[in-house]
Order: structure tokens, then sequence, then C-alpha cells
């Protein structure tokens, strides 16, 4: 028995059969047009049928060039920004040179200059080593000095290296004073979330002296470590008012140490560094307008009970408990 198929069914057949046959008689023909005819009937096709799958092919070839000319572009631009960085960072750098070089002018030949290498090792982020040692003068506890301020000090020695510690590390405290000798006390680091954010601390301030905002402070000479005027930073805000005794204060840092790429070291030159004024290199005049430490006058002595000493680098020190200093990673 044959099978049913619906007449709707025939009928489609036929016609796909058809335009089959069509199709093929049409390329038959056209293979033996003449050339120009050939052209004709082609443009006539690419003018009405294929026209929508022209455009297609048009727009996609155009979006391929245009991915071709953004990548170009984005190499440009990527170039452009990498020889920008690299001339800020010269600039930068440049801007150091001749800050120390100033200084070093009016400091005289007890500063040493050195260039600052970075272990970059997880745990020593406070830690930097200098290219020069004993063989230029460099000691344990020598002053490491930017021309914005102090950066840190001298931890360990070799002949031709040393191991410093700048401001950030935790350990790292230095007796400090306002510009104008009017308030004492110590200055020590706070972290932040982030070493960019890292702070400094000036505490143990007369409750009765209010420093203002922007007031410069910088090391007062208690001791024999920091001579005094070694500017550490400026007055930001109150950080606490203590019982009506006492009060705290946030410093804007003078110097930032991760942008430091060259110092200079305050060599002892044959005495101690409190023995002589540094005030004129950092703040003009400072050393006219501070009256003397209170320290050195008897007074104040509730500072010596500070750990490590009143002018001590570190907790431990040899001013202090006469701890071997070590170096900490």
């Amino acid at each position: 028995m044959a099978s049913y198929q619906p007449e709707g069914d025939e009928r489609k057949g036929r016609r796909q059969h058809a335009l089959t046959a069509v199709s093929i008689a049409f390329a038959a023909v056209a293979l033996y047009l003449p050339t120009e005819a050939q052209e004709s009937v082609a443009s006539a096709l690419r003018a009405s049928v294929l026209q929508p799958f022209v455009l297609t092919q048009q727009t996609i070839a155009e979006t391929r060039v245009r991915a071709v000319r953004i990548d170009e572009l984005q190499a440009r631009l990527d170039s452009t920004v990498a020889v920008l960085e690299s001339g800020r960072t010269l600039e930068q750098e440049n801007r150091q040179l001749r800050g120390l070089l100033d200084l070093r002018e009016r400091a005289g030949p007890t500063f040493e200059p050195a260039t600052v290498v970075r272990p970059g090792t997880q745990g020593s982020e406070s830690m930097f080593l200098l290219d020069i040692g004993e063989e230029a003068g460099v000691q344990v506890y020598d002053p490491v000095v930017a021309a914005e301020g102090l950066v840190g000090v001298i931890r360990e020695v070799r002949r031709n290296s040393a191991m410093a510690m700048d401001w950030t590390h935790p350990d790292f405290r230095v007796s400090a004073m306002s510009v104008e000798g009017e308030a004492f006390g110590m200055v020590e680091p706070y972290a932040g979330r982030f070493r960019e954010e890292d702070r400094l601390l000036l505490t143990g301030t007369p409750y009765h002296t209010e420093l203002p905002d922007s007031t410069a402070i910088v090391t007062s000479g208690r001791g024999s470590v920091y001579p005094r005027g070694i500017l550490l930073g400026r007055v930001h805000s109150v950080q606490e008012a203590e019982g009506g005794w006492r009060r705290s204060y946030w410093l804007h840092p003078a110097v930032q140490p991760a942008e430091v790429s060259h110092v200079l070291v305050m060599t002892r030159a044959g005495g101690d560094q409190g023995e002589w004024e540094a005030s004129d290199l950092w703040v003009p005049g400072a050393d006219e307008r501070a009256p003397e430490s209170e320290f050195e006058n008897g007074e104040g002595g509730e500072m010596d009970d500070a750990e490590g000493g009143p002018d001590s680098p570190v907790r431990g020190s040899p001013e202090g408990d006469g701890g071997d200093p070590g170096v900490e990673g």
C-alpha cells in the first residue's frame, strides 16, 4: 500500500524542483554570455538580491579595520604614558638631587651623599640599603636626611655599604620640639592601613601649650643621635588631649621614605651630633627663635622615662639600656 502524502507537500516539492531547474538553466545561460553581459547581471544581483549580504560583509570588514586601529592607538597611548611616567620619575629625581646639592653646600663636608636601595622583601619595608659605609666615615646611629627633612637612621655599617631604617619603622623614636621651642615631646610612627597612610605622632607635649596647624616640628637635640633642628614634619591636627595635662598631635611627615632615591648621611666628623645645630638647614632662623631645650635646663625630666631614652632611634639602643641594636628585617 503506497504511503499517503498530503497535497501541500507534493506542491512544495514540485516548487523546489522547479526553482532548482530554473537556477541551473540560468547558470548555464550566464556561463555562455559575453563578459559585459555577465558583469551587468552580477551588478544587478548585487544591487538587489545580494545587497543585504554585501552590506553585512562590508560591515564586518570595517569592524575588523576599526579593531586594528584601536589596538594601534592603544599601543601608542601606552607608549606615550610610559614616556610621560619616566619623565616624571626623572623630574622627581632631578629635583631631589638639586635639593641635596643645595643642602650639602650649606651644610659642609660632614654630609655624605648616598643612593637608596630598597631590599624589596616582605618584612623589610622600613629598611633600606646605602652604597656608602665605613670608608666614608659612616657610623651606626648617623642620621639619614633628605632636602625636605629626616628620613631615618643608620642601623648597621659595613665597609662600603650600610643598612638604615626610615621613620616608618615601629621602633623609631626621636625627641622633638616645635620650631619656636614652645613645646617638647616624643615623635613616633603610626602605621596606616597602607604604607602611604603611615603618619607621625607627636606625644607628651604640655596641655597648656597649643600648637597651631602647620607648626614645624624639629629634632630637639636631646641625646647624641640627632642634632637639633632637623625637620620632622608639620602639625596636622590634634590627636588627643589627655586629662588636661598633655596633648598629642598628628604630623604631616616632611619626607615620604618610599619616594626617596638619594639621601645625605650626617657623619659625626669627630664629634657627637647633639653638639651642633642644624636648624638653619631646614627652617631658616629657627635657632634664633627657639630657646634652649627645657631638658638642657634640667626641666621636663618626665621624658627621660621614655622607652629607649628621649632621643633614642630604636628601643634597646646604646643610649637606652645598652642592648645590641641589631637590624630588624
